[in-house]
């Protein structure tokens, strides 16, 4: 065991963590230099067509140490992006240790300081390392000062490397080695095992990959999951490269995989400690994260008849992706379908997609909305999640909304464009403290609702790529909430409505309007569009009717049989009013979750 180390890679967003991973798995020769190529390790074709990390990723490296030793390092690749830090608090809490990357080029940003926090909250020993100082826009000195600052090291504990060219890269494997303390644990004591991942295999069920933190799991062990008090047999225990390659066992301190033959999705929990049922463990493994959803959408089938196969494919996407929650709803205008409850609007997207490719689902998603707290004038609190939950205006007592504290960190020529966008969404600033004279660090008090949809891009279009934003749920706070309704022809169409603060409700309800204007077909009778809050309408829009020439056979003759024909035609359309029913393509759903 003392030779085994642990460790995950944490940087914000586009630092190059994949890049300096291909190099360890290149210089520890894991993988040979034909089957290499750029983002190894991102498997997923999202993955490579965004450059971004969706889902961490295990392996087991061995290196040869100059001294002869010969040690097992298990890296976990984690994502950088803001939406996906539930997959890099799952990685932490199975390491030792962590590289902290920064990019030499742009220095800390706020991912950086925010996955750095979660890993001094473990223990975890922190190797910095600058990378890119390839780059002719390298500022070596500037950023390491930055580094110094942050986590009060000093400058010779830094590692300069380039995960492009390699520089550096057998430093960091010396580091790794030296400064990361050998895992603790009794191979001799009931097993406790992390289960920090796991993925569906249409052929072997469900893979478990885990953390062994004490005892022993061999092949053909009968073992107990003590969160679901399910026990299974170990059908085949083995470690993560770029394969998974069977061992007789995995002991303390080891990380790799277990396959039980579960087929059911929902008898497995990422989180969840194994242990043997003989011999139990009686205290599962602390210090997990739970996960704390903070957007909510209703996601749907095209056709009604596929809703069990949607149902299926979010069981097993849940298992792949811990952080998704789900729960079965109706709707009048969209049937059957689930509300999904997502980290941001980046993993809403990334869910949608991979629904469509990995398992050829076509759905439709309704207007994303965060979950408030309704208090009604009984004294009731109801958490409100969709917009139909809403209690009545006349019960409604007041509605609190969720709070976050987004920490930006920015050029100092950007303050004032950041600051007229937070305003804009009604956020309080703080503090603002400059860390360089080149880099300042803002803090402002936001409503959630205002940054799920479009805040993340305004930024970086009004920054030009130079801000870097993180976030935290600070608390509730009491808020003027509406439920905007859409009409059309005084039908509510429950899948456009969407909960909105007062001041808001009006330009929401007018661009929806405006939207469906040009994407609902015309019909042959006029069909009006309208936004209201109760029984007040506060936006409409009309699209007329298609109209049929019904006097184009009148040529001469008395006028009266031509207002005879038109108020005939006057009678059907006013009837075709009545029962004609509109439909709403998705392409109009999917749309109005574009708008700003």
């Amino acid at each position: 065991m003392k030779n085994i180390r642990n460790f995950c890679v944490i940087a914000h967003i586009d630092h190059g963590k994949s890049t300096l991973s291909d190099r360890l798995l290149e210089v520890t020769k894991t993988i040979s230099l034909r089957n290499l190529k750029a983002q190894t390790l991102d498997d997923m074709d999202l993955e490579r067509e965004r450059g971004i990390t969706i889902k961490s990723h295990a392996i087991q490296m061995s290196y040869v140490h100059t001294d002869g030793e010969i040690y097992t390092l298990n890296m976990i690749d984690t994502p950088g992006h803001v939406d996906f830090s539930y997959e890099v608090s799952r990685s932490i809490a199975a390491c030792e240790g962590a590289l902290l990357l920064v990019d030499a080029s742009q220095g800390i940003q706020a991912q950086t300081i925010s996955n750095l926090y979660l890993a001094i909250e473990h223990d975890l020993e922190i190797i910095p390392i600058l990378n890119k100082i390839d780059m002719d826009s390298a500022m070596i000195d500037e950023v390491s000062d930055q580094i110094i600052d942050l986590i009060g090291c000093k400058k010779e504990d830094i590692l300069l490397a380039s995960g492009r060219t390699g520089q550096g890269v057998p430093e960091v494997l010396s580091a790794i080695v030296h400064r990361i303390p050998a895992p603790k644990g009794d191979p001799e004591a009931p097993l406790q095992a992390l289960i920090f991942d796991s993925i569906f295999n249409s052929f072997r069920g469900v893979i478990a990959n885990i953390r062994v933190m004490n005892g022993t799991v061999r092949q053909g062990d009968k073992i107990l999951f003590m969160n679901t008090g399910r026990n299974y047999q170990a059908d085949e225990v083995g470690i993560l490269q770029m394969d998974y390659i069977p061992q007789k066992e995995l002991a303390a301190g080891n990380v790799g995989y277990v396959i039980t033959g579960i087929k059911v999705s929902k008898e497995i929990k990422v989180g969840d400690t194994i242990t043997h049922l003989q011999v139990p463990s009686t205290i599962p493994i602390q210090g997990f994260e739970d996960v704390k959803p903070m957007v909510f959408a209703g996601i749907f089938p095209l056709d009604n008849d596929d809703f069990e196969d949607l149902r299926d494919s979010l069981e097993k996407l849940q298992l792949n992706d811990a952080s998704l929650v789900f729960e079965p709803e109706s709707s009048a205008a969209l049937g059957f379908g689930f509300r999904c409850g997502f980290l941001g609007m980046l993993h809403l997207e990334i869910v949608q997609e991979r629904l469509s490719r990995e398992f050829n689902q076509d759905v439709i998603t309704t207007v994303p909305n965060v979950s408030y707290t309704a208090y009604t004038k009984r004294k009731e609190e109801l958490v409100v999640r969709n917009p139909a939950d809403m209690p009545d205006p006349t019960v409604l007592d007041y509605a609190e909304e969720p709070y976050i504290r987004a920490q930006i960190i920015t050029k100092p020529e950007y303050i004032g464009a950041i600051m007229n966008l937070c305003m804009d969404k009604r956020g309080i600033l703080k503090n603002q403290n400059y860390l360089t004279p080149e880099r300042v660090e803002m803090t402002f008090e936001l409503p959630l609702a205002e940054i799920v949809f479009d805040f993340y891009d305004r930024l970086k279009s009004i920054s030009r790529g130079y801000a870097s934003f993180d976030y935290i749920l600070i608390d509730y706070r009491m808020t003027d909430l509406v439920r905007l309704d859409i009409k059309l022809n005084g039908e509510n169409v429950d899948a456009l409505s969407a909960l909105v603060h007062r001041t808001k409700a009006e330009s929401f309800g007018r661009g929806i309007c405006a939207k469906l204007k040009e994407l609902l077909p015309r019909q042959q009778f006029v069909i009006a569009i309208q936004a209201a809050v109760g029984a007040k309408i506060i936006a409409r829009e009309t699209i007329s009717a298609m109209r049929k020439d019904v006097t184009a056979k009148c040529y001469g003759g008395d006028i009266s049989r031509k207002r005879k024909l038109l108020e005939k035609q006057k009678e059907g359309k006013k009837k075709m009013r009545q029962f004609g029913k509109v439909e709403v393509p998705q392409k109009a759903f999917l749309e109005v979750l574009k708008l700003g």
